[in-house]
């Protein structure tokens, strides 16, 4: 048998022939606080230094629906990302950002239709062609209910919601992915590297065959399908990870889905080194960690990343160490030699043999999703949360006995003062926003009423719900009303 090239299916060893001597990664800083002003000032600072795309980070009100002045909101306004409430706002986030040439990512989930519904508005007013937009939006509530929490409706419903923006995306920004299907808050939950790799592709092929149902040519979804994985400090293990992650995807598209395009069956995913290896002591440390994990991403394929900044265990991250993680990507591109060659480790008997496990152990993990009925009914059932849950407290406990060493931690620990953390939104963000908020429903009252009823009527319904999403923009709803609209309908 011949060996598999790379760009050939099932692209264990990348994507394109020539990887990134020809396609260099993007790089996409994860970036979000306090106002949309000050977070533009950081987007535009990131991108004169080299950053290639952008990732906007919410603050909870905004992931879960509640405007800034809503009591559900008290304590978290501008937190742990930038609010937005309202389309005024996703304008000022992207001032002096050329839409239709800057790609932009959102991690959003419960209120992606509505954030996406803002963008699209901004872009008309802009008069920039839909068509033209590119980036992503993440939009899988199947892992916040598995893993991560901020999910605002039930699940059916949730899962409508998604497959209505997968739709809309094709018919109206096609240049645009509609979901990226993330392993890595999986992960950062407790997950193994086989249990990140399962789950995350059980709840991909969901989508897929969600969208299936609704008339949606599985090819063509699958071929603007992203996905979002983690990268741990075990660098082979990491890269094995992401080539059985394309290998994986690729053969049960082409045996459940019966897609023949191979393009549609490439596997793109971004990568995010992991928060939850960080550590408060010692924390200049975590530059290395980051170097590590950023490098078994970059060796295993990724088309994005985003890399951690060492301060992150104790607050959201300064400008000056913002720069030196942005810049740990730039030395790999350009320093590390590693973009020479496509999948640099492949024929490595270790790291062939690890890919070949990962693989293993992801198949049979995905055939006991199967059998609970399919991702949707075993994040209902809870074998998702167990099986995470299980591998977390194990590692927890092998940390506390020092089976696993954690530098700094649990070994080689020196005596330092606990840091207190660096940041704290401005004074009188949350004050400010929420004074906003008040005024400006105030004056777009008399405009809202009927498209926010017209959207609840139409909740009811089987009415793919962007449209009615984005009258409601439109007229000025902000991101509280339309989610109460919503819940009205599908309860909370």
């Amino acid at each position: 048998m011949k060996p598999e090239r790379p760009g050939s299916f099932p692209f264990t060893r990348g994507i394109h022939p020539r990887m990134y001597a020809d396609r260099p990664w993007t790089m996409r800083q994860y970036a979000g606080y306090t106002s949309a002003s000050e977070t533009n000032a950081r987007f535009r600072y990131l991108l004169a230094q080299g950053q290639t795309g952008l990732s906007v980070a919410f603050d909870l009100p905004t992931q879960i629906g509640y405007d800034p002045d809503d009591a559900m909101a008290r304590g978290e306004v501008g937190r742990v990302g930038v609010n937005l409430f309202r389309t005024e706002d996703m304008d000022r986030l992207l001032k002096g950002i050329p839409l239709g040439k800057v790609t932009v990512s959102m991690t959003i989930n419960a209120t992606a239709a509505v954030l996406l519904a803002q963008l699209a508005t901004v872009a008309r007013r802009r008069r920039v062609p839909l068509a033209s937009v590119g980036g992503t939006v993440q939009n899988d509530l199947l892992k916040e209910f598995a893993a991560r929490g901020t999910q605002r409706l039930p699940l059916d419903p949730s899962m409508r919601l998604a497959v209505d923006l997968m739709v809309f995306c094709q018919e109206r920004m096609p240049r645009f992915n509609p979901i990226s299907v993330s392993g890595y808050h999986i992960r950062e939950a407790g997950s193994t590297a086989a249990q990140e790799l399962a789950f995350t592709i059980s709840d991909g092929l969901a989508y897929l065959a969600a969208a299936k149902r609704r008339g949606l040519d599985p090819a063509a979804i699958a071929s603007r399908m992203s996905f979002f994985f983690g990268a741990h400090n075990d660098l082979f293990e990491e890269a094995a990870k992401f080539r059985a992650a394309r290998r994986l995807w690729a053969k049960l598209l082409r045996a459940r889905f019966r897609i023949r395009d191979e393009d549609a069956c490439r596997l793109r995913f971004h990568t995010q080194t992991c928060g939850a290896t960080l550590t408060w002591q010692q924390q200049q440390n975590n530059v290395v960690r980051v170097g590590v994990q950023a490098l078994s991403a970059v060796l295993g394929g990724t088309q994005s990343l985003h890399t951690n900044s060492y301060d992150e265990a104790i607050g959201l991250p300064s400008e000056a160490s913002a720069t030196v993680a942005l810049r740990t990507q730039q030395i790999l591109l350009h320093e590390s030699g590693v973009t020479k060659s496509p999948d640099p480790l492949g024929g490595s008997y270790y790291v062939e043999g690890l890919t070949d496990r990962l693989e293993a152990e992801a198949r049979e993990l995905i055939l006991r999703v199967d059998r609970a009925g399919g991702a949707v009914e075993a994040v209902r059932s809870g074998l998702y949360q167990r099986e995470i849950q299980k591998s977390a407290y194990a590692y927890q406990r092998d940390v506390d006995a020092g089976r696993r060493v954690v530098v700094g931690v649990n070994r080689h620990v020196k005596a330092e003062p606990r840091p207190h953390p660096r940041f704290h939104p401005a004074a009188g963000v949350e004050k400010s926003q929420a004074a906003e908020a008040r005024a400006h429903r105030k004056r777009t009252a008399k405009r809202v009423g009927k498209p926010l009823q017209a959207l609840e009527a139409a909740a009811r319904g089987p009415a793919n719900l962007l449209p009615p999403i984005l009258d409601c923009v439109g007229a000025g709803a902000t991101v509280g009303q339309i989610s109460a609209a919503l819940e009205e309908a599908f309860h909370r």
